[in-house]
């Protein structure tokens, strides 16, 4: 029998993926682009981000010199919005130090901010072929049903036995094919759930299978109640229909982002308009719904908030809070249910946004 990284890379090279954008004009800021993107996304969802992106920052240096909220506004929708504000800020560390492209070492990539030691493997055998190992979730999931490793695999002791494993399978040679296999092997046929064992190349000495284990491997994360949020959202348009929107903190849910104002709950809001000696006309609560982070829910009540005197001069701390055109929000990062919601209001509402 084959060795396993011998049958996975065969198998890659018959049945594996090929033909993905980052596949092709291979360099590491490519790769690093993809990879994290990939990170807790699925391959279709990132295609057209990759594209689109792409398009706007075509190398490592236009991504440096770009403002954030044009990164931002690019990548409005994936979610995880630390990983494009690590992604800029990376970018430009790089080329301050006089790079135009990412450096070429692991021990050097790692010091990158938002860049682990998976991602710097994974950049530099996918474009480099430097046999490095990789351990992404795909990864992790072949590895823990091939060994019959017991235990959820975001364990430390679990991590540590699965790099193991991965640091010894890795080939000397072939390191790119071998790579890609492994996470086109996981995402393809080791799936999660309905894994493909009678198309797997390495399934006739895999544990898990052996065992007729393989539905309980690895262990899923033990699963905690989901804590459920609330917060208002004031929609508030001055007489040119401009809406009042405001710069999220650097860090936290939605860092960086720009967003409708934010209130703990509907007194709040009316406090605030208060305080700022705004009178209003009406306050008209719009459908409320919920969104889904991977730690919290968040149910979403907007307000529709109409003040008496609509130009009246708000007390707006610079660069912070500022009426923008509905026109030029596709310029800005704004979290995806904001843009929803907003967007709907002017197909709903047309007149009224005029």
């Amino acid at each position: 029998m084959k060795p396993f990284n011998q049958r996975v890379i065969a198998w890659q090279s018959e049945h594996g993926r090929h033909q993905l954008p980052w596949q092709q004009q291979k360099t590491r800021y490519r790769v690093w682009v993809s990879e994290i993107m990939l990170q807790q996304t699925q391959v279709a969802t990132v295609i057209p981000y990759f594209e689109k992106f792409m398009q706007r920052f075509p190398d490592l240096a236009a991504l440096a010199v770009a403002p954030q909220d044009d990164v931002l506004a690019h990548w409005s929708g994936l979610g995880y919005y630390a990983r494009a504000r690590n992604l800029h800020r990376a970018a430009q560390q790089v080329l301050a130090l006089g790079r135009q492209d990412l450096p070429a070492t692991i021990e050097a990539l790692i010091e990158l901010p938002g860049i682990g030691r998976s991602t710097a493997a994974a950049i530099l055998s996918l474009t480099d072929n430097q046999p490095l190992a990789i351990l992404d979730g795909n990864v992790k999931r072949v590895l823990a049903r091939h060994a019959a490793v017991e235990g959820w695999t975001g364990s430390a002791t679990n991590q540590k036995t699965l790099w193991q494993i991965a640091e010894q399978r890795m080939p000397e040679q072939g390191a790119r094919a071998y790579n890609q296999g492994l996470m086109d092997l996981g995402s393809m046929v080791c799936s999660r759930s309905k894994p493909r064992c009678d198309d797997c190349p390495v399934s006739v000495d895999c544990e898990a299978l052996l065992q007729q284990r393989v539905a309980e491997l690895p262990t899923p994360k033990p699963r905690k109640d989901i804590p459920k949020k609330q917060a208002v959202f004031a929609v508030m348009f001055n007489s040119q229909g401009s809406v009042l929107i405001e710069r999220r903190p650097p860090a936290g849910i939605w860092g960086g982002l720009w967003c409708l104002p934010q209130y703990l709950d509907l007194e709040a809001l009316q406090v605030d308009l208060q305080q700022q000696g705004l009178a209003t006309r009406s306050l008209k609560p719009l459908d409320s719904f919920e969104h889904v982070f991977s730690h919290f829910k968040l149910t979403l009540n907007p307000y529709l908030v109409e003040i008496a005197e609509a130009d009246k001069k708000l007390a707006i701390a610079e660069e912070s809070r500022q009426f923008v055109p509905l026109s030029q929000l596709a310029q800005l990062g704004l979290p995806a249910p904001i843009r929803q919601l907003l967007g709907k209001l002017q197909s709903d509402q047309p007149r009224s946004l005029q």
